[in-house]
């Protein structure tokens, strides 16, 4: 099989990809994805984990295991190879889209549209690769049940909102199949619909959380991350999570990490479309640091820059992350392009409804590392798990299911997709079963890694610590 391109439909031939979506389901049953059962030789969830760590950075390795340690929850997002490598040996039925490789619950949020309007998607693309489209949707089900198992939910709960999630991909799915390939492409969820999906009494929290997401910019991330010294804004010290290069001594070459990040910064440049190129040029660079983001990305090479255009009052913060290997790469066909940040960027564009006008990419380096950039902080909020009740759970599911079902239509062939679904709640209950199961097999491995570290085998660090 071809996972170097999603799959899409051609003009005139519908009828014939629906017939291949129904007539896929005999070589794959929907029910075949019920099973989730660990084969003989399945490696050890730990060494996969450490061996990703042989590539990261030293210091920031222990960090990493701490933020993973703090829940099952925290583990399964930082443990996307585990995963990638128990979804290779689970059935698909042979339809590739772009994947995102970690569709989880806490990889969507909001973000501002290049037209200044808040919108809900996707957003995280570390993993994305061509690949089977069930293995996010199994990924995002497994990602439902242990954040309510996390939340202190029943059963039934965890499996009424991991069917909510997986019924709105495969009703949206449905939708997107009957529609134009321009209708999906410029298809989004605004915030506005968003809202309207929520409770009556739910719905001011909702309001609240987008007002407070606008005022997330570079002016903010300003007063929070920088401080004013001899007149002159730099980046504050707020070690281990924020490091500025020039308090980097002792850990690594602040000046070798400064002329990586001025050399990334200038190919980043050309990855950029013209006018764009011309809004960053009108930016100047002024300071750097080390950031800690996220639980799995702890330990690859995290950067923010602070630039400064008309003068104090007019700041530019971006981000720039390590682009590796995806995890579905060992498992799948590689990727189209040699380096790791276009297929980050790429990818993003190909299934994201809209994009970040500073999203580009830097290539490798000499040091064998690539990078992709955008902007820290760009109206970007997210739905707070935790305060979420039994019901809301299972709407905010299903929104997630629709969003996912958004990046699968625009890069594979909805109309397949949708046949093979077909109308009624056999994927659904299929993959909420398979999901439940997984659910166990993330608490096992949780608690062997944490015996680890327990044990002293494996060394974590708290946040707090220097």
């Amino acid at each position: 099989m071809n996972h170097q391109q999603p799959s899409t439909s051609k003009f005139g031939l519908i009828e014939e990809q629906q017939e291949l979506g129904r007539s896929l389901r005999v070589e794959t049953p929907r029910t075949a994805h019920s099973d989730w059962t660990a084969r003989p030789q399945r490696p050890d969830p730990v060494a996969l984990l450490e061996e990703q760590n042989e590539s990261r950075v030293p210091w920031l390795v222990p960090i990493r295991r701490a933020r993973m340690a703090d829940s099952a929850f925290a583990f399964f997002r930082g443990s996307a190879r585990i995963m990638a490598s128990d979804l290779s040996t689970t059935p698909s039925s042979g339809l590739i889209v772009q994947a995102c490789g970690d569709a989880h619950l806490s990889n969507f949020g909001f973000y501002a549209s290049p037209e200044r309007n808040l919108i809900f998607d996707v957003n995280d693309f570390d993993e994305t690769l061509p690949g089977p489209w069930e293995w996010d949707v199994k990924r995002l089900a497994a990602s439902v049940v242990i954040a309510a198992q996390d939340l202190g939910y029943t059963e039934p709960v965890a499996q009424s909102a991991t069917k909510a999630a997986v019924l709105g991909y495969q009703e949206a799915m449905a939708e997107f199949a009957e529609r134009s390939f321009l209708e999906n492409w410029y298809s989004h969820l605004a915030i506005a619909e968003l809202v309207q999906l929520m409770p009556k009494k739910k719905r001011r929290s909702l309001r609240k959380r987008s007002v407070k997401a606008r005022g997330r910019t570079s002016q903010q991330a300003l007063k929070k991350f920088a401080v004013k010294v001899d007149g002159k804004h730099r980046i504050k010290n707020n070690a281990p999570l924020l490091l500025p290069l020039r308090d980097l001594v002792g850990q690594e070459d602040p000046e070798l990490v400064r002329q990586a990040a001025v050399t990334s910064l200038e190919s980043y440049r050309e990855s950029l479309p013209n006018h764009r190129r011309y809004l960053l040029d009108k930016y100047e660079l002024h300071d750097i640091a080390v950031k800690v983001v996220g639980e799995g990305s702890v330990g690859t090479r995290c950067l923010i820059t602070l630039s400064f255009g008309r003068d104090s009052s007019d700041p530019l913060f971006l981000q720039v992350k390590e682009a590796t290997t995806s995890v579905l790469e060992e498992y799948l066909a590689p990727s189209e392009y040699d380096d790791p940040g276009q297929r980050i960027v790429e990818g993003q564009h190909l299934t994201q409804a809209m994009s970040d006008i500073f999203l580009g990419w830097s290539r490798q380096n000499e040091g064998g590392h690539s990078y992709y950039w955008r902007q820290l902080r760009d109206w970007n909020g997210s739905v707070n798990l935790e305060k979420l009740v039994p019901t809301a759970l299972g709407r905010y599911a299903r929104v997630c299911g629709w969003t996912l079902a958004h990046g699968h239509a625009r890069s594979g062939d909805p109309s397949a997709i949708s046949a093979y679904l077909g109308s009624g709640p056999a994927f659904a209950r299929s993959i909420t079963e398979f999901a439940t199961s997984y659910a166990k097999q993330n608490e096992d491995d949780y608690k062997q890694f944490k015996a680890a570290i327990d044990d002293g085998e494996l060394v974590a660090a708290d946040d707090s610590s220097s």
